[in-house]
């Protein structure tokens, strides 16, 4: 817990609203709202109710959905529509989209002409495609006008804008044609028309493209902010980098779930129920528990095996639990090679003899490691059994690398998701395969 609530909690009843004002003025929203959920609602309230109208606008859309129902339900008509008069229409929306439907309609009837209208506007579009991430506050200009005119139309206009750094040039017909810097039109003498500094070749997403396909095209092209347009290169809104922040911690959250196996999207950890939690993450325990219990049907299969050499059972973590690590490791750099683009499924084969390379050269490494602990320490086996336990784990090595680097690739290709792969999904097919190659490779050294 932060020392602000502390203080807070201490100065609070000496304090004239205008120096409680005044002192939280100073804290950061960051601040505010990492530490939220450590105060009770009646000091959430008078934290709320005493902060600027810019910080309850960044606060209230950074705040758990819960929270933002509670907090804007607490407040009066008039504080609603204080609140919503200059919020950003894509963050309205995203309250819209979650609260109840008696908060709902209380924020409706808060909300401006205008603001009706855009978010009617952006409620068209699916939330994670990039119409929804955008903005319909944008300034445009067209291509006749000079520059000393343009400078005028941004001075008059720039209040209505979230971000502003491209200036959009539109035809007649609204439709995208150029893109222009601030800096641009600053540094160009008045008289020149727009259409002489404007940027021609510039990069656009369509509005059904999706929020992680925008965050990689802002990435690659080191954009600021990239436009929005129709099928007919209509000009709809404007997505700028810190909603594409937002998005990228939103996909890596949702990998890192998908990853360790937990379903549904990323949210945060304090905002789950307990039952939301256990529904999260018990479908994909029991498919796992299912499949896993393939293993005992391995075991089975080699009882005669381990019956005639007991010691293979006391290894058997060993080569599991290094089978699935290799297999995490090769899979992990390939799904983030092909997040990245730098791994494409047509160089398959020249990254399958890669990966074939060093899982032999890691797969004899840790055979000879395992070769010698073997023996050396206890439970000390034999030069035989050790060769047997240790060529067991080379091929383990090489098949987990392979099915690591391949089952991303083939599950990529084929339009799913490659980070369910990667997580226990992947170490309980390995583990499967790895027992029967440690079972038939010792079976061979050992004559069984």
């Amino acid at each position: 817990m932060s020392s602000w609530i502390e203080h807070f909690r201490e100065f609070y009843p000496m304090m004239k609203a205008g120096e409680l004002k005044e002192y939280l003025e100073g804290i950061p929203v960051t601040e505010l709202s990492d530490n939220w959920r450590f105060l009770t609602d009646d000091e959430a309230d008078i934290i709320f109710k005493n902060l600027s109208p810019e910080k309850k606008r960044d606060l209230i859309v950074e705040l758990p959905d819960s929270e933002q129902e509670r907090i804007i339900h607490s407040l009066s008509a008039q504080n609603k529509k204080e609140l919503f008069k200059e919020m950003e229409p894509d963050d309205l929306v995203d309250i819209v989209q979650t609260v109840s439907h008696e908060v709902r309609n209380a924020v409706w009837e808060s909300l401006s002409e205008r603001a009706k209208k855009e978010t009617l506007f952006l409620l068209r579009f699916e939330e994670d495609d990039a119409a929804g991430l955008m903005t319909p506050r944008y300034l445009a200009i067209r291509a006749s006008i000079n520059v000393k005119q343009a400078i005028q139309f941004i001075r008059k206009s720039c209040e209505e804008v979230e971000f502003l750094y491209n200036i959009y040039v539109l035809d007649n017909l609204q439709r995208l044609i150029g893109i222009v810097s601030i800096k641009d039109i600053l540094a160009a003498a008045d008289e020149v028309k727009i259409s002489e500094i404007m940027d021609k070749k510039f990069t656009a997403v369509r509005e059904t493209t999706d929020q992680e396909e925008v965050a990689k095209i802002l990435e690659a092209n080191d954009l600021i902010s990239v436009p929005v347009v129709d099928q007919n290169n209509l000009l709809l809104g404007d997505i700028t980098f810190d909603d594409v922040i937002d998005v990228i911690r939103e996909e890596q959250t949702e990998d890192m779930y998908k990853m360790g196996a937990i379903a549904g999207a990323a949210d945060n950890y304090t905002d789950i129920s307990i039952w939301g939690m256990v529904k999260k993450r018990v479908p994909w325990l029991i498919m796992l528990l299912l499949v896993g219990t393939i293993t005992t049907n391995v075991l089975k299969h080699y009882e005669h095996i381990i019956m005639g050499a007991a010691f293979l059972f006391i290894f058997m973590p060993v080569i599991t639990e290094t089978g699935g690590n290799t297999g995490s490791q090769a899979s992990t750099l390939i799904i983030r090679g092909l997040a990245t683009g730098d791994i494409y499924f047509k160089e398959i084969w020249s990254i399958m003899f890669k990966e074939l390379l060093i899982g032999l050269i890691m797969g004899v490494l840790t055979g000879c490691v395992l070769i010698a602990r073997s023996m050396l320490l206890p439970p000390g086996i034999c030069l035989n059994e050790a060769i047997a336990v240790g060529a067991s784990l080379v091929f383990v090595v090489v098949l987990s690398n392979l099915i690591g680097t391949l089952a991303p690739m083939i599950i990529h290709k084929l339009g799913f998701d490659p980070a369910v792969m990667s997580g226990p999904l992947m170490a309980t097919v390995i583990d499967v395969a790895g027992l029967s190659i440690y079972f038939e490779t010792a079976s061979f050294f050992l004559g069984i």
